[in-house]
């Protein structure tokens, strides 16, 4: 079969399409089929190193398809069957061997591209606004990079659950994506300084929650934008790693700061199931809405991981099998 092969780390050149194995379904596996795959800042993060994994591998943790086959004690799922999953690494392949209790059975009528880009992402926003603190009608939410996939689907989720919401983009076309998802403020950190905007349109208070998944750039301002009592929730860096803060440094105003990754909130096959119907609920309730920037071919990785560290991309980037 066709894969995304990286043999050491580096820049998006170092992901080469080349003749991989085909997988066979163990027990407790299906064989996918795979129609489409999710591209993630994570991706990045492990095709450069920061997040080290052994080489050679096959980039790629979400994905949708076919099952093909299934191994022995699997009853969840058959051959024929249409299904997503996130969390299991080869999703940059034309098949891959998946735990059968990570599938999320695909409904009818939703494309591959689309499933393809639920699990992590949908997931992950599903999280990080329910597990740190739940917005509720009236708080202050930013969202940073929210005309980014992830941050599209944020603000729908933070403005469905009635907070005011705000957004910073680098882009006039970005804000316009951000405010057509239902953000209230949208700020261009590009043309002036997103902190002193906060505090002029919250008349000094700050943000009840911040959603930050660009990191090095951006969290200094977070801890001075943030609310008295607010919450800041670092969960990526695609600008970089955030610099170190003394833990002393939060008792003068209460600030709690957290840490989140997707995959310490998938612990069991029920927790999985009631992150991802409540994505699909949003869906078909038509309040959650994906926003697909760009369909690539797989034999295109390489451009789809520049576009998104260029920071030139909208919405979700996928890669069709």
């Amino acid at each position: 079969m066709k894969a995304i092969v990286v043999k050491k780390t580096g820049g998006p050149e170092v992901l080469k399409i080349e003749q991989a194995d085909e997988p066979k379904a163990a027990a407790g596996q299906a064989v996918v089929k795979l129609e489409a795959a999710g591209v993630n800042f994570i991706d990045t993060y492990h095709r450069r190193g920061l997040y080290p994994k052994e080489v050679p591998f096959v980039p790629g943790l979400e994905a949708a398809g076919i099952v093909e086959s299934v191994g022995p004690g699997v009853s969840a799922v058959k051959p024929g069957d249409h299904v997503a999953y996130t969390s299991v690494p080869g999703a940059y392949a034309e098949k891959c061997a998946v735990p059968a209790d990570k599938l999320i059975p695909v409904p009818a009528g939703m494309s591959f591209e689309q499933a393809a880009a639920v699990p992590l992402q949908g997931m992950t926003a599903h999280y990080l606004l329910h597990e740190y603190y739940k917005p509720k009608a009236g708080d202050t939410v930013m969202i940073h990079a929210a005309a980014g996939g992830m941050g599209l689907l944020l603000v729908q989720w933070a403005k469905h659950l009635g907070a005011r919401v705000f957004g910073t983009v680098s882009s006039p076309e970005k804000a316009k994506l951000a405010k057509d998802a239902g953000a209230d403020e949208v700020i261009m950190y590009t043309k002036e300084d997103w902190v002193a905007k906060v505090a002029e349109l919250t008349g000094g208070n700050g943000l009840r929650l911040i959603i930050d998944g660009v990191g090095k750039t951006t969290f200094p301002g977070d801890l001075q934008a943030v609310a008295n009592r607010g919450n800041v929730v670092i969960f990526g860096s695609a600008s970089g790693r955030a610099e170190p803060i003394h833990p002393n440094d939060l008792q003068q105003r209460s600030i709690t700061v957290s840490g989140g990754s997707l995959f310490n909130y998938l612990n069991t096959r029920e927790e999985l199931m009631e992150r991802a119907n409540a994505v699909l609920r949003g869906i078909k309730e038509g309040w959650l809405k994906l926003h697909i920037g760009k369909v690539l071919p797989l034999e295109e990785a390489q451009e789809a991981h520049r576009l998104l560290e260029s920071r030139q991309s909208t919405g979700k980037i996928i890669l069709k099998v």
